[in-house]
């Protein structure tokens, strides 16, 4: 299959992004690789969002606007809605590197086994410095304590999705539950790309959420991952435990 034939669908989810909509469509539509799907997904805007999708019109091949559940309630809507054979999802205030797709559909051609492509991205400072996250490969870390993956860079196979969604009960964790579960499935399917892909703008929901909401998202998240119950005891107290050392230190 020629690369260029490779159709792939981009996700948007926004609520009031009036700020940094815009950079994002550009990163789509400034891309090096051509056959996109772009949707956007809309939670009810209150601000210009909705002028700003009208606007781009000629670049966004369907949008809706109305109020749902969450985030994960607005990706899983533009998943069903997506007719691409890769997925991704780009933040309404970040954006893609401008060959990033490119990349991507070539790593997906070069390994057509592989269901889940990742890379590093750039974090964006409130000083609008670029800094990079590269993605760590530590297994027992993203098990017991954190998100190691970055989510934004994410390209995911339609058969992937058609496997599970997200799980719409959680504010910040689901993502984290989608890619635990999937990698405790098959660690295998797995394809890291050693480029940054995404910028990200720090901060969102869970950079806001409290500690120990955190914390029982993530129990919670790791419980319906598949993670055994005795591991999830050892994450939980684990978490703690560091939580409690890096409070006292400030201290």
């Amino acid at each position: 299959m020629k690369r260029d034939n490779i159709l792939v669908s981009i996700i948007t989810v926004v609520y009031n992004g009036e700020k940094y909509l815009q950079q994002t469509i550009n990163s789509i539509k400034e891309q090096s690789y051509q056959n996109i799907e772009y949707i956007i997904i809309d939670g009810g805007s209150t601000d210009k969002t909705i002028d700003i999708i009208k606007d781009n019109r000629d670049i966004i091949n369907y949008w809706i606007s109305e109020e749902d559940k969450g985030l994960y309630d607005a990706m899983n809507k533009g998943i069903k809605l997506a007719k691409g054979k890769l997925i991704g999802m780009v933040n309404s205030d970040d954006w893609y590197e401008f060959n990033t797709i490119e990349m991507v559909v070539k790593a997906y051609q070069e390994n057509p086994n592989k269901s889940i492509f990742h890379g590093d991205r750039y974090d964006i400072l409130e000083s609008k410095e670029r800094r990079r996250f590269n993605y760590n490969p530590s297994i027992l870390k993203f098990k017991y304590y954190s998100m190691t993956f970055s989510h934004p860079t994410m390209f995911i196979s339609d058969e992937e999705y058609k496997e599970h969604i997200y799980n719409i009960n959680l504010a910040s964790h689901a993502d984290y539950q989608f890619v635990l579960k999937s990698l405790l499935k098959d660690k295998n399917k797995f394809y890291y790309i050693n480029k940054p892909l995404t910028n990200f703008r720090l901060g969102g929901i869970s950079g806001n959420m409290p500690f120990f909401k955190r914390l029982r998202e993530g129990y919670i998240a790791r419980k319906y991952a598949g993670l055994s119950t005795i591991e999830n005891i050892f994450s939980y107290i684990f978490r703690l435990i560091v939580f409690t050392i890096v409070k006292i230190k400030i201290k």
